[in-house]
């Protein structure tokens, strides 16, 4: 697929994430297509690894929600528009949504928004708050659950597309995970090759990942006699605090509280996802509140990993119950024990037949390639629907 365009993107910051990565996927993919790929940001971890990509990264202050900013970003953006030729400005959050948006407009360039979560509605200044996000000629979910939930509070019209997130099934690919990454990735973590099983829990400390449920689970896996596990397995929380000392501690606490220092390890941010999936027999995701997408069961899905995710949002789209991997009630952390315990009766074979179904459906659904070659597609139709506008002014 050829693309020639000028493509900037304008996420508040480049760290850890989904709405994030994507924006580093969909550069990748606008470079590799031929075309010219931009990102205006604050800054952050994955800005390196963009610019090797083949992107261009402008230091603008767009993660700031303060009016004054977003109206002096708006000149900013201009500035970048005009001076780079910018085909398409596709922009990834609220607050910069609308210095997007304003910029947009003076350079009659066309916008496209995408809906990475799902946001509060509550009062007239939230829902105006959201609406620059809306108010894009091309806004594109994230899922069909979020697409659901723009619709309820939106007259969004034909403007609304439906991209599924993407796992990188290069990337995410138990075979070209070698032994050496597994055995780094253990050793750091402090984790004994004797352990019975092991199970991850990939997400940046946020009251809603569902961390605390699944300390409650541990201790219901290591007190109640009928699970028989004991303290034979581990709980890895892998993740940013990202600002968030004080529930870090908390959750320290409540660790200590049940009895589970030696079960659960908090081990920070990981460098390498594809082989904390490895390491893990059970990939858990127990938010609390719907997640708009949910990579982390798509990515544990690519590596053939059985991911047990909460009964809502997007994990409803990715996981299938009881075929691909288990969902539970969110916020029970007895469904929860459960259904890890259903996963261990599997035993390693059981759990690696239902890996591979679970890869197959990522494979067929939600690959990044799928998600970067329904941008790009979007992207152009956006393009030609504005050239034809332009036309029928003449």
């Amino acid at each position: 697929m050829r693309f020639e365009q000028c493509v900037l993107q304008v996420i508040p910051a480049l760290n850890e994430g989904g709405a994030e990565r994507t924006t580093l996927e969909i550069a990748r993919a606008i470079v590799e297509a031929g075309g010219k790929a931009l990102i205006a940001t604050s800054g952050g971890r994955l800005a390196a690894e963009a610019e090797k990509a083949g992107a261009r990264i402008f230091a603008v202050p767009v993660h700031s929600k303060n009016p004054l900013t977003i109206l002096a970003n708006r000149g900013r953006l201009i500035r970048i528009i005009k001076d780079e030729a910018v085909d398409l400005v596709h922009v990834r959050s609220r607050a910069p949504a609308w210095s997007a948006l304003l910029a947009a407009r003076a350079t009659s360039a066309p916008l496209a928004a995408t809906w990475h979560g799902i946001y509060s509605e509550n009062g007239a200044l939230k829902r105006f708050y959201n609406s620059g996000l809306a108010r894009a000629d091309l806004v594109i979910a994230n899922s069909a659950y979020t697409a659901d939930q723009i619709r309820r509070t939106r007259e969004i019209g034909d403007r609304l597309t439906i991209i599924h997130r993407g796992a990188d099934l290069s990337a995410f690919d138990l075979a070209s995970v070698g032994a050496a990454r597994i055995e780094r990735l253990r050793a750091a973590w402090g984790l004994s090759a004797g352990v019975a099983l092991t199970l991850l829990l990939p997400a940046r400390f946020s009251d809603w990942k569902g961390h605390e449920v699944a300390i409650a689970a541990a201790k219901r896996l290591k007190d109640e006699p009928r699970y028989g596990l004991g303290e034979d397995f581990r709980l890895i929380f892998a993740g940013d605090s990202e600002g968030k000392g004080g529930f870090a501690a908390s959750l320290r606490r409540a660790i200590g509280e049940a009895g589970l220092e030696r079960v659960i390890r908090l081990v920070g941010h990981c460098e390498d996802m594809p082989a904390a999936y490895a390491l893990a027999d059970i990939v858990l995701s127990p938010s609390t509140r719907p997640e708009a997408f949910g990579r982390v069961a798509a990515e544990a899905g690519a590596m053939g990993r059985v991911a047990v995710g909460a009964d809502h949002g997007g994990a409803r789209e990715t996981i299938i119950d009881g075929e691909t991997g288990f969902l539970t009630p969110p916020g029970s952390a007895a469904a929860l024990a459960d259904a890890i315990f259903k996963a261990v009766e599997m035993g390693a074979a059981g759990r690696a037949d239902m890996g591979k179904k679970a890869r197959a459906r990522i494979s067929e659904e939600f690959s990044t390639k799928a998600m970067t070659d329904r941008t790009i597609a979007a992207y152009e139709k956006l393009l030609l629907r504005t050239k034809e506008g332009a036309a029928g002014l003449v």
